[in-house]
């Protein structure tokens, strides 16, 4: 009786491709091997020892140790408003436009869960991070998928090509697509955009009446003097569109899950209106932390941060290039979005992720697993020292040497 039973919800999601690769890395650790691991974005440096302080002193509070309020306590949504007024000109009201989150992954799953409608249908670029699909999924929603296309060399997106296939996925929409997802400096990709990008995307929302949901959890990780812009900056975004931000990268936090979703105040009263039913906010201490790393450290990023993952950035271009595999240099993110070398791009992004962690011990992100535009692809995270990416450029060269040497094999046996 019981196996009859089905969880259409958990049917509809797909087969978690990164699966594959996590289980063929915990097999080879547990065998002795060293795994050189490019396959997560966790950030491996320590949070910045005084926002661990001020955790630690918030702790041994008797009376921080309760619940604590499911939307953020003030402070904390406060620093957020001031945060966004300095970085972007943006006025927002702690009160109403601005939610503290467990992670802008829980606050974006949510919002969706809050603000979705059975049927109710979502465009979101191809290849994206997965959950900014699956939650629609999860929320009984519907997802269409445009392509992303961007500059192979620059990563800029192509802006006209972007309104043009937008405004043609609009229109041909059924039902009428209720919101459009954004996701700049992207990931996988590390993709970005200009602030008229905004501008565009602000104005093609008031005119065909959809809600736009941006992402920017990388702004503050970017390079060669690149700077991230926020569609809280445009005039009349309140109007059409909510923004999610987070202190996992930013400031090496990611365990301690600090998120923020911001904007329109309709989508925000939702989001905390749903919020007050299913938990009771961030433990306080870690709130307050928060705090203070927005208010007293908004150095951090760059001093601290950024230069360790421009310095693996270079490092691991000019290596990996070096091993015969031609890699672009991206200038946002924390990641590499490599196209696979030609030598073994009739695997495809899974298979090659398989052998490449089997043959050369390093472990990356399969494309596919962002979606059918990633499957040339692999991503690479910047999460590993200097040492270990050259050790994997030596390991890499050796993989395409000898995968070279087999098809050449092959085809004169053929």
């Amino acid at each position: 009786m019981f196996e009859e039973i089905q969880f259409e919800k958990i049917n509809r999601l797909p087969k978690y491709i990164f699966a594959q690769i996590n289980e063929l890395k915990m097999a080879a650790r547990r065998q002795g091997e060293d795994i050189i691991d490019f396959s997560m974005g966790n950030p491996d440096g320590p949070t910045p020892q005084a926002i661990v302080d001020k955790l630690c002193e918030t702790a041994n509070r008797n009376k921080t140790h309760g619940y604590s309020a499911s939307k953020g306590i003030y402070k904390l949504r406060l620093a957020m408003a001031k945060w966004y007024k300095r970085k972007y000109n943006a006025d927002l009201d702690p009160d109403t436009e601005v939610v503290a989150t467990m992670g802008s992954k829980e606050g974006y799953v949510h919002l969706i869960q809050a603000i979705s409608n059975p049927g109710d249908v979502a465009i979101v670029p191809d290849p994206t991070y997965p959950i900014h699909s699956q939650a629609f999924i999860l929320a009984g929603a519907n997802v269409e998928k445009m392509e992303l296309i961007y500059d192979q060399e620059t990563f800029e997106v192509d802006e006209d090509r972007f309104f043009a296939d937008l405004t043609h996925a609009l229109d041909n929409s059924l039902p009428r697509a209720k919101f459009v997802v954004v996701n700049f400096p992207h990931n996988p990709t590390t993709a970005t955009v200009t602030p008229e990008f905004y501008e565009r995307l602000v104005a093609l929302a008031m005119e065909k009446r959809f809600y736009v949901i941006s992402d920017i959890a990388y702004a503050d990780i970017t390079f060669d003097g690149y700077k991230t812009p926020s569609i809280m900056s445009v005039p009349g975004a309140k109007e059409v569109a909510v923004e999610s931000y987070t202190l996992s990268k930013s400031y090496n936090m990611a365990g301690w899950r600090v998120g923020f979703i911001v904007g329109n105040k309709k989508l925000i009263g939702a989001l905390q209106s749903i919020k007050s039913w299913l938990d009771y906010g961030m433990f306080t201490p870690i709130q307050v932390a928060a705090t203070v790393a927005l208010d007293e450290y908004g150095n951090i990023p760059e001093e601290v941060i950024i230069p360790v993952y421009e310095k693996r950035r270079n490092v691991l271009v000019e290596a990996f290039n070096n091993a015969g595999w031609p890699v672009a240099k991206p200038q946002s993110s924390m990641f590499v979005w490599a196209k696979i070398p030609e030598v073994a791009r009739d695997m495809g992004s899974l298979e090659f992720s398989k052998q490449l962690l089997v043959k050369a011990g390093v472990a990356v992100s399969p494309g596919i697993g962002f979606g059918i535009y990633g499957d040339q692809y692999v991503r690479i995270a910047l999460i590993e020292n200097e040492k270990r990416i050259r050790q994997a450029a030596k390991n890499i060269k050796k993989f395409l040497t000898d995968l070279k040497k087999e098809k050449e094999q092959e085809q004169n046996n053929g």
